[in-house]
């Protein structure tokens, strides 16, 4: 043996070195000629350690004289201990099969995944591994599945980083995420879109289209929102999706995949009823619907979009927006030094710059139907729809903002109602648009369908469009419009019994609530 790395997943401040380096530097103390010894730090933060960061490790030994005291997995511009990170490798062959799956937080992508892993291992002789990761916002937030299938026993114990399959449940993740790294060149993208040809190729960013020609990958478009809406399902399009998955890979034999998906069925919806069955049977039916995406080979030479500019503060654009982006794992040590984050401290407000959209349909406003009921702001989970009163002055600031006269109290007559959601921050659950009254009450005397006399419908949701963009800019400008709240006190009867009002009419401007006594 002429030289060893030892690595420890401890860091040993104030130390000469980690516990087992020293432990085999002192197994060699009283031998002659003994190798050379270095240590170095792996997986602190239960970062994934992976092939590459190893290859590393080699590299550094056959240095003349290698690094001691390294770190692998991080980028250290400051004491400058890590090593030169190296292109990752897809290990296990030709008979190994890695997908990732880009999905929604509740959109059952994860428990779809769950059950092909299952399809998967009890019907053929695969090995199978599955991992499943998600970030703090649940329901609506980031999830990522990560799933390996092979003909030799699995021993990657890392998320998969070089994947022969991607699917992205999600069209806004295009712009969010990196979600073609790693893909293996001539690997398969299957994208759930609303949009088709030109628009779709309009929509993506040049980032993705640049990779799709330079790697030769095979690209599938399914519009999953819309067929899910159809057939009853809302926005689970987790079964669609896992149809689709299985027909376009062919793991498995359709036919039998198709079979077990069923069976699958009725086991996690079996006791919510027939109906719900039959809507998923439907979805894997339809799952069929997937359409080849032609890819441009002069793509491969566009160049990166532009940069989008805003006032986010420093600390949002260089540390907040990348750990969003599920890339916190490659910033640099100075990234947090330079911010004073290095002690685990973090800036307030930071989530007031997300801006994600990544609904596929937002609700739209139409004033000719709305009573000011204000039940849209009510129910919204995440404050992504409010209310607005604005004199004629603050009225004057806006270019074409619908708006309709203020009903009550008495303190705001004459001034200007406005509904306004936020494109960016919505998730397009529809809670607005289902509780919405609007005027239906009228339906039957108007002898129209009560839904075309609500004040909110959902429309699908282009970021590109510029309806969108002066919604997204009209809301900007709107949460920076004074309160009103004090034109509308709490007042209590004089004979000292319980304050009476509308709950209906909590007056939720700037998205806090206020009693009004009718």
């Amino acid at each position: 043996m002429k030289r060893i790395a030892v690595l420890d997943r401890t860091k040993e401040p104030g130390a000469n070195g980690e516990p087992l380096y020293l432990d085999v530097k002192d197994a060699f103390y009283e031998v002659e000629n003994r190798p050379l010894i270095v240590g170095g730090r792996y997986g602190l933060g239960s970062h994934d350690t992976t092939p590459a960061q190893i290859i590393s490790v080699f590299n550094n030994l056959a240095l003349p004289e290698p690094k001691n005291h390294f770190t692998i997995g991080i980028v250290d511009d400051v004491t400058f201990t890590s090593l030169p990170a190296v292109e990752e490798i897809a290990l296990g062959g030709a008979g190994m099969f890695q997908a990732k799956f880009y999905g929604l937080g509740a959109d059952g992508t994860v428990g779809a995944n769950k059950n092909s892993v299952k399809i998967i291992g009890d019907n053929t002789d695969k090995y199978c591994q599955a991992y499943f990761s998600y970030d703090s916002k649940k329901s609506g937030g980031f999830t990522c599945s990560h799933l390996r299938f092979g003909d030799t026993p699995i021993r990657s114990t890392y998320l998969v980083t070089t994947p022969n399959f991607v699917a992205c449940h999600v069209q806004a993740y295009l712009h969010m995420y990196d979600v073609t790294r790693g893909l293996q060149d001539g690997g398969t993208f299957l994208l759930n879109t609303i949009f088709e040809g030109e628009e779709l190729a309009k929509f993506m960013p040049n980032k993705v289209k640049r990779y799709f020609a330079q790697h030769n990958i095979t690209v599938y478009t399914i519009n999953a929102t819309k067929i899910a809406q159809e057939i009853g399902l809302g926005n689970r399009t987790n079964t669609i999706l896992q149809s689709a998955f299985f027909r376009i890979t062919g793991v498995i034999p359709v036919e039998l995949a198709v079979e077990q998906m069923k069976k699958f069925i009725v086991k996690s919806y079996g006791s919510k009823g027939e109906d719900v069955v039959n809507k998923n049977y439907a979805a894997v039916d339809r799952g069929n619907e997937y359409k080849p995406f032609a890819v441009d080979p002069a793509w491969a030479q566009l160049p990166d979009d532009a940069e989008k500019q805003d006032d986010a503060p420093a600390f949002v654009k260089e540390v907040v927006r990348p750990i969003n982006a599920q890339a916190g794992d490659l910033l640099p040590v100075s990234a947090f030094a330079k911010f004073g984050t290095a002690d685990g401290s973090w800036e307030v407000g930071t989530a007031a710059y997300e801006k994600r959209g990544v609904e596929a349909f937002v609700p739209v406003w139409d004033k000719e139907n709305c009573i000011e009921c204000n039940q849209c702001a009510y129910v919204c989970p995440h404050a992504a729809i409010r209310p607005f009163v604005l004199t004629d002055e603050e009225l004057a600031q806006f270019e074409g903002l619908d708006s309709r006269e203020m009903k009550a109290p008495a303190a705001m007559k004459g001034m200007h109602f406005v509904i306004e959601p936020s494109v960016l921050d919505c998730l397009g659950c529809g809670n607005c648009a289902d509780v919405c009254p609007g005027r239906t009450a009228q339906a039957a005397k108007l002898g129209v369908e009560p839904a075309s006399l609500k004040a909110l419908k959902m429309v699908p949701f282009n970021p590109d469009k510029a309806e969108m963009k002066k919604m997204a800019a009209d809301w900007d400008k709107l949460v920076k419009v004074p309160s009103k709240q004090d034109l509308v006190a709490l007042r209590r009867p004089s004979d000292g019994g319980q304050c009476y009002g509308l709950l209906l009419h909590l007056l939720r401007f700037h998205s806090f609530h206020t009693l009004y006594e009718e």
